[in-house]
């Protein structure tokens, strides 16, 4: 079974009640590149990348494009076994496994469709049918956080990101302390998530200032150094986030034991391939982690509750989606929802999502 078409779709995805807030930015609309594959048997199968902006990471949707454009044509006629599929990618073009992931996610929809299972059993085997998400608050003021904060744990989220940054540290003291006070004895974890946005000075007193509320620092500083920097320390776990951009990333950190756990974009890493592998090492270091992406709608959003679905619950940090954000959904009828903080792993052979016809309009452009 080979690659026959290609083709590339942009849609927009509104912030509902924007803007979104995190340290370094502040996104109203995002701008979303779906991959549609077609076999030379009939199969058809979607894949997706939305970055979250341009400078949350080195990724923006119009790079994206440009990069399959790249590649579409040496791709026409390639196998789809995701390894192989990977190594062609690469020989085509160095880097931005961002725009990779979009064909990898589009090349295991087929897969499942062609065998008859979901996703989630081609990566290994489903854990739960029930993947836990948790929910991202942005960057705001005490009582206003601190009141999302109760009423996501209402809703049943096991996990709550409260974002930091960007600001006097003394806010995002201010801020955690204030959720802590409502969320306390709930039971519910806390991430505190700088998206890069804090110095090394201000992580330090931040952890110092707070040793009595058990959050995680997630990604608090820009680079990886400034993480090595603080490590011995902080007063609370390290997780790497916007750092993790390969597996090689990831093989150090852990090695050199630079962190307690990561947040994994499905995206960001290359696709489900790589992330399959990515979970396989954290599970040998025992280093929990989420498996979710910087934006999307039903596509990545199925793509990433499929991988989460498969790794060990011991581990398991969250699958956090785009979809309490935006409007509406690419499949009317099997859209991926969040109900009482947790994702029903979709039904149906592949990622279990079909976009409705003519959700994307005309294609940017096609190969093949």
């Amino acid at each position: 079974m080979r690659i026959a078409e290609l083709h590339v779709y942009a849609h927009d995805l509104p912030v509902r009640n924007g803007p979104y807030t995190m340290a370094n930015a502040k996104v109203w609309s995002l701008d979303t590149t779906l991959v549609r594959l077609v076999t030379d048997t009939g199969l058809i199968g979607w894949g997706e990348t939305c970055p979250v902006g341009p400078t949350y990471q080195p990724h923006h949707a119009r790079g994206a494009r440009a990069a399959l454009a790249e590649m579409a044509p040496g791709l026409i006629g390639s196998p789809l076994h995701p390894v192989a599929l990977r190594r062609r990618m690469d020989g085509l073009l160095n880097g931005h496994r961002y725009a990779k992931a979009a064909v990898d996610i589009a090349a295991h929809d087929i897969l499942g469709k062609a065998w008859g299972v979901r996703v989630a059993d081609l990566l290994g085997g489903v854990a739960t049918e029930r993947v836990p998400s948790y929910y991202a608050t942005g960057v705001g003021e005490p009582d206003e956080i601190a009141r999302i904060a109760a009423e996501k744990v209402a809703e049943g989220y096991p996990r709550l990101q409260i974002k930091i940054g960007g600001r006097p540290v003394e806010a995002d003291i201010a801020v955690l302390r204030r959720v802590w006070e409502v969320v306390k004895g709930t039971g519910v974890r806390l991430a505190a998530d700088g998206n890069r946005g804090l110095t090394t000075r201000d992580a330090l007193r931040l952890s110092r200032e707070c040793p009595d509320i058990p959050f995680v620092l997630e990604q608090p500083c820009n680079s990886i150094e400034e993480l090595a920097a603080i490590r011995g320390q902080v007063r609370h776990g390290i997780y790497m986030d916007e750092n993790g951009e390969d597996l090689a990333t990831v093989i150090r950190a852990a090695g050199q034991g630079l962190v307690d756990g990561f947040g994994m974009k499905v995206t960001r890493i290359g696709g489900l391939q790589q992330m399959a592998a990515f979970r396989d090492l954290c599970e040998a270091r025992s280093l929990p982690h989420t498996c979710d992406d910087a934006w999307g709608g039903d596509i990545i959003a199925a793509a990433c509750t499929q991988i989460g679905a498969t790794v060990a619950p011991r581990l398991m940090e969250g699958v956090w989606l785009a979809q309490p954000y935006i409007e509406g959904h690419y499949d009317s009828r099997g859209g991926v929802r969040i109900e009482a903080g947790h994702i029903r792993l979709p039904e149906g052979p592949g990622l279990g999502v079909v976009p409705d016809d003519g959700a994307f309009g005309a294609p940017v452009f096609s190969a093949g």
